[in-house]
């Protein structure tokens, strides 16, 4: 259980996954700055938004859901949340009149295409994960729309990946308390990227080598002190 003053944003796990630089910056230094991504990937969202509750058949629709897991120490909110009616597997649902049985299923929107990384799934399996304490009932998989091709992709929620949802909430909670440094995810997609001026990524290998060289003159003053010599 964390107090909730300590909750981490679940939109923010995208970009612990994606970059620990990019996400200290953001969620740590309260740095933030819009270019043409962004704008495009808020406009999406905002679409989505205003489609509020809908119904089509057997499956209802909630957008912009507040989302919480107090186990985790997590809030936010999901883009998209269909239930589908599920008697077997799934949860009566108070505003949908409580008599039917519902089965959760998370869609995030991302503007762009499908990701190299499992940043955007991380963020997805958050939502499940708070769906699942919030309503009782398993949530094992959801999608991804992304806005290129238009088109889901489906993630399951499996072992390996709630697992990697833990560990990534754990490391968060190490760089802020100082007991761990957020790394740099440097590359090509640094450009592209509306916090570079801040960042700064063209000196990471400069500072790197700089790291080194003076990691090396301690561990050769060490090596020095054990043979007997004098220290200084």
């Amino acid at each position: 259980m964390f107090p909730e003053e300590d909750y981490l944003l679940i939109s923010g796990l995208q970009h612990l996954v994606f970059c620990e630089k990019q996400w200290a910056l953001i969620y740590l230094e309260g740095l933030w700055e819009e270019n043409v991504l962004t704008v495009e990937g808020a406009h999406l969202h905002e679409k989505v938004h205003k489609m509020g509750r809908e119904s089509r058949g057997e499956v209802k629709f909630a957008t912009d859901l507040p989302l919480c897991s107090r186990r985790l120490g997590l809030s936010g909110a999901a883009d998209m949340v269909e239930f589908r009616r599920d008697e077997e597997r799934g949860v009566r649902v108070a505003a949908f009149g409580g008599r039917r049985r519902w089965l959760p299923y998370p869609v995030e929107y991302k503007r762009g295409r499908k990701r190299p990384d499992i940043a955007d799934e991380m963020q997805l399996c958050a939502q499940a994960v708070c769906l699942e304490e919030m309503l009782g009932v398993e949530v094992p998989e959801g999608a991804v729309f992304h806005g290129e091709p238009r088109r889901r992709t489906e993630v399951r929620f499996t072992t390996e990946l709630r697992a990697k949802l833990e560990a990534a909430c754990a490391r968060a909670r190490d760089i802020t308390s100082g007991a761990a440094s957020p790394r740099r995810n440097a590359g090509r997609h640094c450009k592209s990227c509306s916090l570079n001026k801040f960042c700064m990524p063209e000196d990471t290998g400069a500072g790197d080598r700089s790291a080194r060289y003076v990691a090396g003159l301690y561990r050769m003053l060490a090596e020095k002190t054990e043979d007997g010599e004098d220290e200084l």
